[in-house]
């Protein structure tokens, strides 16, 4: 046997013995271990964030799956948008079909509880008064003989008239003025509204409780401060109506992400969605749900709001 054919068979046996299993170790395991090469790495989980709908949102899908495109970029892994109502998100995340959210405060409490998810950042408007809390106000006609005030007499008015709420669920158009409510000892709680008002309608959405005001279907809305103008209504309507009573600190929607993402995984979507604030890459963002940035925060953000269902008898 020549050399050339002995070397051959040496390398060979070498190769072979390298095959086998050592101490548990796979076949694969093995061959990387002995020929010193590193094994590809296993293709980068999905992540999955839900852009739930609001009613001042058009053309979601398309703008959601912008943002999705600009994470995976910064992320170096799929990022997947998938779409429904809150109901629907807070649902996603508890059966681990989704891993974050843009979730109202309420919600957010809700994806907390059930879905072991909590907040870590805050949307911001330039017509919130608070930055990343905004105020709920009832609004009457500019002509009501209601008079405009802070406290328990301002409120006081309002017994039997006709109030319109934005709807049950609402946070500002409907748990923080029933909540207010409670505090100013009108009503005991949610319960106890037909005993207090003359009639009790829900809107639906801010527009038309806004509408049912201007319509004179109601004496009063229930809405949140930056629907005193376009989308929700005409720089016209909003000349005709006033605030009567305002309502401070109201959180702003928010990110949720769930506890099962890795902490590093996590700061590193909090750093990718931060450079959503930055001018190059900023309208991505404002395209979404007319916020101007993110803010970031924690689940303390979400007290106002777990303070105001608790005095207004209801549940997250």
């Amino acid at each position: 046997m020549n050399q050339q054919l002995k070397f051959g068979i040496g390398i060979g046996t070498a190769i072979l013995a390298g095959l086998a299993v050592v101490h548990g170790r796979s076949i694969g395991e093995s061959i990387f271990t002995n020929l010193r090469i590193a094994p590809a790495q296993a293709q980068a989980q999905t992540l999955k964030i839900v852009f739930p709908t609001r009613s001042d949102t058009t053309d979601l899908q398309t703008k959601a799956r912008a943002v999705t495109a600009f994470l995976s970029k910064e992320l170096q892994q799929p990022v997947e948008a998938v779409f429904g109502d809150e109901t629907a998100a807070v649902e996603a995340l508890r059966a681990n079909r989704a891993n974050v959210a843009f979730l109202s405060s309420r919600s957010a409490l809700k994806a907390k509880e059930l879905a072991n998810a909590n907040l870590y950042l805050a949307e911001v408007r330039a017509n919130y008064s608070g930055g990343h809390t905004y105020k709920s106000i009832f609004v009457v006609p500019k002509n009501s003989p209601l008079k405009s005030g802070q406290g328990e007499a301002t409120l006081t008015q309002l017994k039997g008239k006709r109030i319109s709420f934005t709807s049950p669920t609402s946070g500002s158009g409907f748990i923080f003025p029933v909540a207010e409510l409670v505090q100013q000892k009108l009503i005991p709680n949610r319960d106890r509204l037909n005993g207090f008002f003359g009639q009790v309608t829900y809107g639906g959405s801010y527009d038309k409780a806004l509408q049912a005001v201007l319509r004179n279907q109601a004496d009063v809305a229930a809405v949140s401060e930056y629907t005193l103008g376009a989308p929700y209504i005409t720089a016209a309507e909003a000349s005709k109506l006033r605030v009567l009573y305002s309502i401070s600190g109201v959180p702003a929607h928010g990110i949720v992400i769930k506890d099962n993402v890795s902490a590093s995984d996590r700061n590193k979507l909090i750093a990718a969605m931060m450079k959503l604030n930055q001018p190059a890459n900023n309208q991505l963002f404002r395209a979404l749900y007319n916020s101007t940035t993110l803010v970031k925060v924690n689940n303390s953000h979400l007290n106002p709001t777990k303070v105001a269902l608790e005095q207004a008898g209801m549940k997250p």
